[in-house]
This record gives C-alpha cells, sequence and structure tokens, in this order.
C-alpha cells in the first residue's frame, strides 16, 4: 500500500474479508477517496486498489447513498485516467443497476455511461422500452433528467415526440417544461414533416402559455416560437396567416407577469420575418386604429376574435421599451432589428422611439438601441431628421467607450437630408473629439466616411470656415487644435468625394494636413498606407486640380494597382495602400515629374513635424520593444525560472524610469508600461504555485492573497487608464479571465460561487467587445468562453471540476502590448498640510473633526465617482464621497482644498487615520458591492495612504 494515503482509505482498499457485508464502503470513506482519484500524483498501484474496492462496493452494497458515491468516484476514474473508461463501462453495464427497482441509481449509472461515450466521440445505445420504462417511473427529478438528456441516448425521434407531448400534461411543473423545451428540441428540418404534426405541436404549446409557472410559461414561449416558424414555412398558401399568428399569440406574451416570460416573447418576435403591415404599425400604439379592425390576415375571422387580436398587439413595443426591467428593453430593442426590415413606414416609426431609448439608464439598453440602429443604416432605412439629431449625437457625449463606438458606426453610414443636418453631426463629432481625445482615430475615420458620403456639404463647410485653419499673426500654423485637425480630415474626403471640377478648397488646407501626417494615417488604415497619404497631400497642396479622383475608393472598384515612382536615380519607391494606390499614372514621364513637385512639400512636412513628434516616437517605440520582450519571458514564466523572470523585469523598470522626464504626452503610457510590470511580475509569482513540479510550503491562504494581488493590479490596469483601444481592453480582460481560472483551478477553492460570478461576467465583457469590430478571440478567450457557458447551463449544479479549469492553462499565452496612442493616467494626490508625527490635529473625543486635504486630480471626468476612504485601527472605516461639481472644471489637472469629515473620533488621548482617495470601477464585470453610506462597487486607489495625527484638544 503507497504510504501516502490516508490510514482511513488504506484500511478499506485491503484484501476482502470473509464477511461480505464487511466489504461494503461507509459513504464517508469513498468521499475521502476522491481525493486521491482526481490527484494526478496518485500511483498507478493505488488507483488499481482503488478500482478492485470500487468494484466490490458496487457488487455487494444495497445502500443507495454509498451507490451513489462508487458511481461517481466511476466517473471520476474515468475522466482522470482514461485507460480504465472501458473496464469501468463495462463494469457499469454489467451490473444488474440498469434492471434494478431504483430508477434514480439507473439514471446515475446511465449518466456514467453517457459520459464516458461522449469521450470518446459515440453516443449511448438505449432502447426505446428501456427508456420509456425509465420515464414512466416514480421519481420525478429522474424523469426530468430522462427528457432533458434523451439525446444522449439515441431515442427514435417519433418515440420522443410521443413522450414530449404527453409529458406537457404532466402534473409535475418542471417535467412540463422539460417536455416543452424536448419539443423545442426537435423543431428542425427532417425530423418532423408531418403537417398535422407540427400545427399539433403548434398548439399544444399555445395551451401551455396560460400555465401558472413562469418557467413553464417561458418555456412555452419558445416552443411556440419554434413550432410556429416550421408551421409558417410548411403552409406556403397561408404563410401570412400563420405568421400573423405567431405573431399575436407572442405580442399576448409581452405583457405577462414574469420579466423572463417577457423577455422570451420579445426575444421570439425577433425571428418572425413576415407579418401583416397594419398589425406590425399596431404594435407602436396603444390605441387600437380604426384601420386593424381587420387584423390582416385575420379579416375573415369572428370578429372577437380579432378584436382580441388587436388587444393584444396594441403598442406591445411601446410597453417593452418602457418596462422596468432592463433586460426587456434590451430584448425588445433586439427584436427591432428584423421588424423594422418588414415595413418602411414601421421602420420610421420605430425610430423615433429608439431615439427616446437613447437616454435610457442601462448602458446594455442603449448599446442594443444603438446596434439597431446600425442594423437599419445597413438596409438604407435609418432616416434620421433634424429633430432626432441633438438626442442622437448626445450619445457621443456618452461615458462609455462602446456607446460612443456604436454612435460613430452609424454617422458613418447614415445619408444626412441636408447642410443643416451635416453641420450638426460635424459639430457634434468635433466636440465628441475636445471630450474624448483618447477616441481620435475612429472619430477622424467617421469623420472621412461623412464627408465622402457628403462631398458637397463637406466642401461648403470647409471653405466657411478656412479663416480658422490660415496664418496666425505671429507666424505660427493654427492647426493645433482637435476642431481644425478634424477640418483638415473632411477637406480630404472632400476632395476625393467631389474630384478635381467640382472642388474649390484652398492648396494650402492640405499642406496643414501634411503636418498632422502621423494622426490622421492611423485614422485612414482601412483606406490607405501613409506614404499613400503623405504622397496625396503633396500633391494637394500645390493645387487641387490634381486628379483627385484617381483615388477612386468607391465600391464598385475596390483595389487598385501599385505604381512605381521612379527618380532621376533610377531607384524606385512603391507605394502601397490598402485600399489601392492613389496614383494610377499613363505614363513613366508623369509619373516621374509627380515625384520630383511632391519631394519639396515631403521635406516642409518633415521639418514642421520635426521634434514635435520625434521624441515621442522614440518614447512609444521603446516602450513597444519593452512589451516584446516582457512576451519573450513568458516561457521562463512557464518553466518556473521566477527569480530570473523578476530580475529582468526589474531591469526593464529601470530602462522604464528614464522616460519619465521626456514629453508630457507619453508620462500617461510610461505609468501604463510600469502597472503592466508589476502585473505580470506578480503573475509569475502565482504560476509558481501551478508548477508540477515545484511543491511550495506555502498554503493555500498565501495563493489566495497573491491572487488576490494579481486582481487588484488588473483592476487598476483597466481603471486608472484612459485612451485604450478595444484591443487593449481585450488584453487586459484576457488576464483578468487568466486570474479567475487559475483560481477555480484549485481543488481546495474556497470561493468558487463567486469566482465562477466574476469569470462569467468578465467573459460576457469579451463577448460584448468582440461584438463591436473584426477582433479575433484567442484560443484561451473561445475555450473560456466555451466553459462558462456550460457552468451556467449545467443541469447538475454540482460544483464544477477544478481540472476543466486547468486543462484551460495550457491554451494561454502571453500576448505582446502594442502602445500607438494617447494614454492618460487616472491619480491623485493628496496632503494633509502641517501635520505630522509631531504635529497633531485637535478634536475632541465623540464629536466630527474635520480634516484639510489639498487634493490634486489628474484627468478626472466628472462621470468618475471618487471618494475619500479613512480607516482607524484597522476595524473603523468611513467614506466620504466627493462631489466632483463642487470643485470647478473639468481640466486635465484640477487642484482645491477640501475638508473631511470624519464622524467616528474615538474616546482616547490621540489616534492615527489612515486616509486616501479612491474611485468606483466604473467596467460592467465588476459586481457591486453590499455596503451602507459607502461605494456601490470596488474601489481603484487612486493614490498612496497618508497618516493623519490627532490628538485631544489641549492635549498637543
Amino acid at each position: 500500500m503507497d504510504r501516502d494515503l490516508p490510514s482511513s482509505c488504506e484500511q478499506s482498499i485491503r484484501s476482502p474479508s470473509e464477511n461480505p457485508a464487511e466489504d461494503s464502503l461507509s459513504p464517508e470513506t469513498l468521499a475521502s477517496l476522491r481525493s486521491l482519484v482526481i490527484t494526478p500524483s496518485t500511483p498507478d498501484t493505488a488507483i488499481s486498489s482503488i478500482f478492485q474496492t470500487l468494484t466490490r462496493s458496487l457488487q455487494l452494497s444495497r445502500d443507495p447513498l454509498v451507490l451513489h458515491h462508487t458511481l461517481k468516484l466511476f466517473s471520476d476514474l474515468a475522466s482522470h485516467r482514461p485507460s480504465l473508461s472501458s473496464s469501468v463501462s463495462e463494469l457499469v453495464r454489467s451490473h444488474a443497476l440498469l434492471s434494478s427497482d431504483s430508477t434514480r441509481l439507473a439514471a446515475e449509472s446511465l449518466d456514467v455511461l453517457a459520459s464516458i461515450a461522449e469521450r470518446g466521440g459515440t453516443p449511448v445505445d438505449l432502447d426505446d422500452r428501456s427508456f420509456v420504462s425509465l420515464c414512466f417511473g416514480p421519481s420525478v427529478s429522474v424523469r426530468s433528467w430522462l427528457l432533458r438528456n434523451a439525446e444522449r441516448f439515441r431515442i427514435g425521434p417519433h418515440v420522443l415526440l410521443t413522450m414530449f407531448l404527453g409529458f406537457t400534461r404532466d402534473p409535475y411543473p418542471y417535467v412540463r417544461k422539460t417536455a416543452l423545451d424536448g419539443l423545442v428540441g426537435l423543431s428542425k428540418p427532417g425530423v418532423v414533416e408531418d403537417l398535422d404534426m407540427i400545427q399539433g405541436c403548434y398548439c399544444r404549446a399555445v395551451e401551455l402559455l396560460l400555465d401558472t409557472e413562469d418557467y413553464v410559461r417561458s418555456a412555452a414561449v419558445r416552443a411556440v416560437s419554434a413550432w410556429g416558424l416550421m408551421l409558417v414555412a410548411f403552409n406556403l398558401e397561408t404563410k401570412l396567416y400563420w405568421s400573423d399568428n405567431l405573431f399575436v399569440k407572442l405580442c399576448s406574451m409581452g405583457r405577462d407577469m414574469s420579466m423572463e416570460v417577457r423577455v422570451e416573447a420579445f426575444d421570439a418576435l425577433g425571428k418572425i420575418e413576415i407579418v401583416s403591415a397594419d398589425i406590425l404599425l399596431q404594435t407602436l400604439s396603444k390605441r387600437v386604429s380604426g384601420t386593424t379592425k381587420g387584423m390582416g390576415s385575420f379579416g375573415q375571422c369572428p370578429a372577437a376574435e380579432v378584436e382580441s387580436s388587436a388587444s393584444s398587439v396594441a403598442g406591445v413595443l411601446v410597453h417593452g421599451l418602457e418596462d422596468e426591467f432592463y433586460e426587456v428593453r434590451k430584448s425588445t430593442c433586439h427584436s427591432l432589428r428584423t421588424l423594422t426590415i418588414i415595413s418602411a413606414e414601421f421602420s420610421e416609426k420605430a425610430l423615433n422611439l429608439l431615439m427616446d431609448v437613447l437616454n435610457d439608464d442601462s448602458m446594455y439598453v442603449r448599446l442594443q438601441a444603438l446596434e439597431t440602429m446600425l442594423h437599419m443604416a445597413t438596409y438604407g432605412l435609418l432616416k434620421v431628421q433634424g429633430t432626432h439629431m441633438h438626442m442622437f449625437l448626445g450619445s457621443l457625449m456618452d461615458g462609455n467607450m462602446s456607446i460612443r463606438s456604436a454612435t460613430r458606426k452609424i454617422l458613418k453610414l447614415v445619408k444626412l437630408p441636408n447642410i443643416e443636418t451635416f453641420k450638426l453631426s460635424v459639430d457634434g463629432i468635433i466636440d465628441n473629439l475636445e471630450r474624448h481625445p483618447q477616441d481620435e482615430a475612429d472619430i477622424f475615420s467617421v469623420l472621412f466616411h461623412i464627408g465622402r458620403n457628403h462631398g458637397k456639404f463637406g466642401m461648403s463647410i470647409i471653405n466657411e470656415v478656412f479663416k480658422e485653419m490660415e496664418l496666425a499673426s505671429e507666424g505660427k500654423l493654427g492647426f493645433d487644435t482637435a476642431r481644425v485637425a478634424a477640418l483638415l480630415i473632411l477637406a480630404i474626403s472632400a476632395l476625393l468625394s467631389q474630384g478635381q471640377h467640382a472642388c474649390n478648397i484652398p492648396p494650402i488646407i492640405f499642406s496643414y494636413a501634411v503636418t498632422l501626417l502621423g494622426r490622421i494615417s492611423v485614422a485612414l488604415t482601412d483606406i490607405m498606407n501613409q506614404d499613400a497619404l503623405l504622397a496625396y497631400l503633396s500633391q494637394c497642396s500645390r493645387s487641387t486640380r490634381f486628379s483627385a479622383m484617381e483615388f477612386n475608393l468607391r465600391e464598385d472598384k475596390p483595389r487598385l494597382p501599385a505604381v512605381t515612382i521612379a527618380s532621376s536615380s533610377h531607384s524606385s519607391n512603391e507605394i502601397n495602400g490598402t485600399v489601392g494606390s492613389p496614383f494610377q499614372q499613363g505614363e513613366d514621364v508623369a509619373a516621374n515629374l509627380q515625384y520630383q513637385a511632391m519631394r519639396e512639400p515631403m521635406e516642409v512636412a518633415s521639418s514642421h513635424v520635426g521634434y514635435h513628434l520625434e521624441v515621442q516616437d522614440e518614447v512609444i517605440r521603446s516602450m513597444n520593444l519593452i512589451f516584446a520582450k516582457v512576451k519573450d519571458i513568458w516561457p521562463l514564466i512557464q518553466s518556473g525560472f521566477t527569480n530570473e523572470v523578476l530580475r529582468v523585469l526589474r531591469s526593464f523598470k529601470e530602462e522604464l524610469a528614464t522616460f519619465t522626464s521626456g514629453s508630457l504626452r507619453s508620462v500617461g503610457a510610461v505609468a501604463f508600461a510600469l502597472q503592466y510590470l508589476r502585473v505580470v511580475k506578480q503573475l509569475a509569482k502565482v504560476w509558481e504555485h501551478f508548477l508540477p513540479a515545484r511543491k511550495l510550503c506555502s498554503g493555500m491562504g498565501e495563493l489566495d492573497i497573491a491572487l488576490g494581488k494579481l486582481e487588484t493590479r488588473l483592476r487598476e490596469l483597466k481603471s486608472r487608464f484612459t485612451g485604450l483601444s478595444l484591443e487593449q481592453e481585450l488584453q487586459i480582460l484576457e488576464l483578468l479571465l487568466l486570474t479567475c481560472t487559475l483560481r477555480l483551478s484549485k481543488v481546495e477553492s474556497y470561493c468558487q460561487v463567486a469566482s465562477l460570478k466574476k469569470l462569467s461576467m468578465t467573459a460576457s465583457h469579451v463577448e460584448s467587445i468582440l461584438k463591436l469590430g473584426s477582433i479575433e478571440p484567442s484560443n484561451f478567450m473561445s475555450e473560456v468562453g466555451k466553459l462558462s457557458y456550460l457552468t451556467r447551463t449545467s443541469s447538475f449544479g454540482a460544483p464544477c471540476d477544478p481540472f476543466l479549469f486547468k486543462e484551460l492553462l495550457k491554451y494561454f499565452s502571453l500576448e505582446q502590448f502594442v502602445v500607438f496612442g494617447r494614454i492618460d493616467h487616472i491619480k491623485a494626490e493628496l496632503v494633509v498640510p502641517d501635520n505630522d508625527s509631531e504635529n497633531h490635529l485637535p478634536f475632541v473625543p465623540r464629536l466630527p473633526v474635520g480634516i484639510p486635504c489639498e487634493i490634486t486630480l489628474h484627468n478626472i471626468c466628472s462621470e468618475n465617482k471618487l471618494w475619500v476612504r479613512m480607516t482607524m485601527d484597522d476595524e473603523s472605516t468611513q467614506f466620504v464621497f466627493l462631489d466632483l461639481d463642487l470643485f470647478g472644471s473639468s481640466d486635465e489637472v484640477r487642484k482645491f482644498t477640501y475638508v473631511v469629515p470624519f464622524y467616528r473620533t474615538p474616546c482616547a488621548f490621540s489616534f492615527t487615520l489612515r486616509i486616501c482617495i479612491g474611485m468606483e470601477c466604473s467596467f460592467e464585470d465588476v459586481p457591486p458591492v453590499k455596503r451602507y453610506g459607502g461605494p456601490d462597487r470596488e474601489l481603484t486607489f487612486l493614490c498612496q495612504e497618508k497618516e493623519v495625527h490627532l490628538s485631544m484638544v489641549g492635549e498637543h
């Protein structure tokens, strides 16, 4: 017997005794054996002994609890020891449990067999008779489990359809719900093709819309939707009638008392692709109009049925958008994506409601409304009027980056009706740029597209505001503002849209644009590369009569061949654009003259840019080199060379310290890089606990502390820096997913529920970001997303297997961070003047005392929620909210003095307070905190804690 086995387990797996009854193991002993089964380091000899012991227990025991534990251990053995899978399967299959009187044990045996078979890629064959017999057993939970897992056992579809239809009348509501879900699973093409059977399933599901249980009605809505759509597809002659019928039935559930039912109803409405126009329009009006008395295809129905249908439909979408639960409002917005395509009149009226939704309290609802508008714009159905613009452009000022990004995507596609609306849009976009400079690249891209789509309007504005770009009296160029930079983008796009004959933009404007080459080229990477842009601007700065339309960025000619421009020294410079080369000259002579003509403007541009960008670019390049080296040390972390990793990271930190005295624009990026190095350092320390060949003496408590520090550093990285791109934010979220996975992969984890919730919320955040653009998730993100979904939909509700999460770690690889724009560092400075260990502030015991604080805030906007935290003796903590509206402007740096009240002064001669400033984490994947009289979410601290010394009046 292996010496590492516990004595109780060792005694239990000795050779069988003479009394068979004594070979039956107790439930406690079987539970203790599990730790040996799931531990990879357990020797094969011990595993073999455990297998023999479990075999005897399965054959001799009659205790249901013992048999339950035995089957669970067999499942674990097959999972963690694949070589034993076939032996376990044969043993369980040959045992009499499948034919015993206990349906619960039979179901558990089937579960073990199915799990083993699925890992091998083959389902378990169970004859229809045995399945039906087990379903009619006395155990309700077994009946539900069998119906829910029927597809794992190759049961014939006609048997399943009969069983599911029959059990929709079961007296137990959960069985009815499971049967309805099973019917949904059968509503696939090729499974049931009999029209009467399809209609029967639909009608049965409609009956259960009136069930007394909420979750049964939710399942009924899904079944009605699934079989109703099949009915529509199979009835080509009466397609509109059945589609209208389905639409009305689902609308009737839009006012259900249960929030979950209403969400299901509106989700289902979004799947309907055809419905009568008058019925559709009635959903937007709470008053039944006279024109809808016929209710479309219901015109031949009895008057009572028509009236009932009209009442069900009337204003249902309005009710959905006004619902008290954000989930319902979000679902209603999503359903409008499909419905607005059906009717242009409906689309126009629905847009008025969607504009009101942009003021919704929930970020999720606002974002869904914008995604619906984007869908409408893609199909050319978004007819924006002047009355809409103020509310729509207000979304550009939203504090959430996803909202602003979605709004700008719509502006790229929308067709504006007149120049007044165009001017209003341009002003709104420029205000967005001044308010959120971190969005500059995306904003410039929007201005380019909107200018190209409205070329005449763009030229009109440029000619009106040309004076803003003229030379100032001191001889300096007046383009160093966000507004002028945006107008330069507009000028470029207008020229490309209108061409040489219609364009009358002064050429000097394009010489201004050359000086902003770096910022502009980043925004136009999907149109042309930087070399092509420089050549184009240089030529245009000499004369706008150059054939601007040779760029030809129309959709019908998406790509042009590259052109070689030869110099007098017979060298060549090939200009390759993302969409196509701008110069498509017919003769080499013209190309050569063009090259000579643009040499001088290029040299002028270089002199204008000069030192303005050189220092900034050098710092960014150096930091990106460091980030590349950090990526290269990941194999060292995986191999456990922690000391070497820490030494390398220390050298990187020293190198970054040399940049802090450079350009002010690079200070935020340097601070971000330093914080990222702290994250990698902490990750290396945490990873050391997960090395198979390294046995640390630390306990679980030390690992929890290390993981907590890693989460804190990542939270600071995510919340204390602005200007991050979606790719950079995804990389931070991936590290948060890794932290949750590491915590869940420990067998001894005591916070599994909280960690699973955090993992699920972070995975949802990742999914929402991936929907915004064309970013591909890493393998690790994809695998974590799959497992997160499985844990949320688990039918057993048991704690998740830590080894499933441990398997995910092999997919993770540290990706390289790339800094390419301005990053601002959110921080605070706190000083309590004239206070130290020798100079105390006076106080009176049991009475409030004011702490005078000199506070400096950097890059704090009005949407941030700041709190002053004061802690005394690690026991008493008090929070005071900082209302930023009371402290003047919203500049990048704010300085003010504030007297912070502390109410819990002790009855003592003196005491010490620790005081600091924290900011609430505003991102959605941070769960709320139950705290009375303090912040609603976790705080990220913006400065070091300061000690404040106080003494009783008369003592100091």
